[in-house]
């Protein structure tokens, strides 16, 4: 892949972080010394997000030619304000862009887009959890894939929705200029390991934050800060100014797992990611908080 040009399609109602997080991906690889060259085009003169706030300065599809090499990602729309009696104004545009070869992308409820434009017919796919049902029932002849972050298949690729357009951009990133790069460029955006199309939409940071305890999020923010260190459970406990056995009650009743679980399970995740960049095992088992190369090289082949 040697494209250096992203064209974002928007649909009226967009989903602004859906739109937003992508683009900042691409943005930030120009700050970091890789620059794109972003277009944003819709078949709306002022396309508006699903929150209220308006676009000017968007091309319209006509102006712009797709080549081989572009990516286009389509952000996700607002199902219940998508327009279907206006699919003639880009219905036709976005097959053109397909036919061409160029890497088709979608982001979320994109993916209802893709399918009613016949990209998605014999492939598999993904979108957003609370829709995969719906797009599954709607197009039979896709193959709907669940709790995937996102699904290639050929030039096609969908995200599972929101925060996982990121995913899919520093993918794109990856494939275009190397693992190292799209860290430098996650490390600017302040990003969280990056997950790759093969890992759950819930990795083990994000399914143990599905609560709202404030003080069970602090600790977690500072076990993820500081998994190189030796965390204890007395430590983490003078944090939120509780007892390390309430403690200890309290994150398995809000997480699901111990606090000792926790951290295993985010050093392994952590550790597999380091490894797949090529860094040496030495220096990957120190980062993790690895007593030695040998427990990493075990506790990464039980994960």
């Amino acid at each position: 892949m040697s494209a250096n040009r992203v064209i974002f399609f928007i649909f009226d109602s967009v989903h602004l972080l859906d739109l937003a997080g992508a683009v900042t991906v691409f943005y930030e690889s120009g700050c970091c010394g890789k620059k794109y060259d972003i277009r944003y085009v819709s078949p709306y003169i002022n396309p508006g997000t699903s929150t209220g706030l308006g676009f000017t300065n968007v091309e319209p599809l006509s102006s712009v030619t797709v080549h081989k090499d572009d990516i286009v990602i389509v952000a996700g729309m607002e199902i219940k304000k998508w327009n279907r009696s206006d699919d003639h104004l880009w219905i036709p545009w976005l097959q053109a862009a397909a036919a061409t070869g160029a890497t088709i992308s979608s982001i979320c409820t994109a993916a209802f887009a893709l399918a009613a434009a016949g990209l998605l017919n014999g492939h598999n796919c993904t979108t957003h959890w609370a829709w995969t049902t719906a797009l599954q029932e709607k197009y039979p002849l896709l193959k709907v894939i669940e709790n995937k972050l996102f699904v290639q298949s050929g030039r096609i690729f969908t995200s599972a929705g929101i925060a996982t357009g990121i995913d899919l951009a520093l993918y794109f990133i990856e494939e275009q200029h190397g693992s190292a790069f799209a860290c430098v460029v996650a490390k600017d955006m302040v990003v969280y390991i990056r997950r790759d199309g093969t890992e759950a939409q819930n990795s083990i940071y994000l399914q143990s934050r599905q609560h709202i305890n404030h003080h069970i999020h602090q600790v977690q923010d500072h076990i993820t800060r500081h998994l190189s260190d030796k965390l204890t459970i007395e430590e983490l406990a003078e944090l939120v100014f509780i007892s390390p056995r309430n403690l200890t009650r309290l994150f398995k009743s809000v997480t699901g797992s111990t606090i000792g679980q926790y951290i295993k399970s985010l050093r392994q995740e952590k550790a597999k990611h380091l490894l797949k960049t090529k860094h040496k095992v030495a220096w990957v088992a120190k980062e993790c908080g690895f007593s030695s190369p040998a427990q990493l090289r075990k506790l990464v082949k039980e994960a």
